[in-house]
């Protein structure tokens, strides 16, 4: 989600928002696939995605789940100063094992998300480093215990653009991975999902240079961590596309008995892009985008309202998005972006 002025004023049909949601839902799938789908030519959809790749509109990127690697996350929120906070987001958005990473309202507050391979990496960032960033005032760190919206689901997914037939055609098959150790990842691996990670549509040439392997071998190696949801494919877009004008933080609290509740419920909302169960004295987080201000304010009076159990709640309306999902800090073109 982007705020290149250029893409902002530019006019989208209902066929840019299809290929959106063919891609959310298979990033690498074929434009001929997608074409036969969408009941147009290949070049349409060629030409079409071009121009909004071009433009800064939408990006495909090819990510990594981190229960499957046991990863840890955490979602982190920084009090900094007035004049610290841009510059404090940007040196988080430069490091690899943050995403997400937005100026909340006020422009004091920053909140990131963050994932760790063990308890001493967590400890590494959040207990020595941003507590001694100059200008940091306060820290505060919630480990994500379930997620109940995100990842290869996207909020494109719940547009309602394609019909249920043509996503059954694009979904891209996933088997349930069985309980076990992580995945273990070797450094052709770890090459092949760095070139993912920046364009998750990256011609088979590239992917083989990146890794030294054979074409052969990049594509079974393609297809074993695609199939078992190690690496799933989202798409990064301008929320102008969607008609979306206004991103908020929700932070929840639900007594235990009905989190599960709550958590699925909100989860179901079309306005919900996340949405996740947490330590601390909110326990349930949302982001949620809505049309513009006053879409923010009937959503919580009348979903969020009728939410079982809420006995709390905190809006932090963001203001500027730093980074998007993903490791790498990839700057668009034209302004800063904006979006959850």
């Amino acid at each position: 989600m982007y705020s290149d002025t250029r893409v902002t004023h530019e006019a989208h049909d209902d066929l840019d928002r299809q290929l959106v949601q063919a891609l959310q839902l298979d990033g690498r799938a074929p434009f001929s696939r997608i074409a036969d789908v969408l009941g147009v030519s290949d070049q349409t959809v060629a030409r079409r995605y071009t121009r909004l790749r071009t433009a800064g509109t939408i990006r495909v990127l090819g990510l990594t789940d981190p229960v499957a690697l046991g990863e840890v996350v955490w979602l982190v929120r920084v009090q900094c100063a007035p004049d610290a906070a841009v510059s404090v987001a940007e040196a988080l958005a430069r490091r690899p094992d943050t995403s997400w990473v937005s100026l909340l309202s006020g422009g004091t507050e920053i909140a990131a998300i963050t994932r760790a391979a063990s308890g001493e990496d967590s400890d590494a960032l959040l207990l020595r480093k941003l507590p001694r960033t100059p200008r940091v005032v306060g820290v505060a760190a919630h480990c994500m215990l379930h997620e109940y919206f995100g990842g290869p689901e996207g909020l494109v997914s719940k547009s309602g653009m394609l019909t249920p037939r043509q996503i059954e055609r694009l979904t891209h098959p996933v088997s349930p991975r069985p309980p076990g150790p992580p995945v273990a990842l070797d450094e052709g691996d770890r090459r092949l999902l760095g070139v993912l990670a920046r364009d998750g549509r990256a011609g088979l040439a590239e992917l083989v240079a990146a890794t030294g392997w054979s074409q052969s071998t990049v594509r079974r190696r393609l297809a074993e961590l695609r199939s078992d949801g190690t690496l799933y494919f989202d798409v990064d877009y301008h929320p102008r596309l969607f008609g979306h004008g206004s991103t908020a933080v929700l932070w929840l609290s639900v007594p235990p008995a009905e989190l599960a509740a709550a958590g699925e419920a909100v989860a179901a909302h079309p306005e919900v892009a996340f949405a996740c169960a947490t330590t601390g004295p909110h326990n349930l987080l949302a982001i949620v985008v809505c049309r513009d201000v006053r879409g923010l304010y009937d959503y919580l009076t009348t979903r969020v309202a009728a939410l079982p159990g809420v006995r709390g709640m905190e809006t932090s309306p963001t203001i500027r998005r730093i980074k998007g999902p993903g490791p790498l800090l990839l700057s668009p073109r034209g302004p800063a972006r904006r979006g959850p």
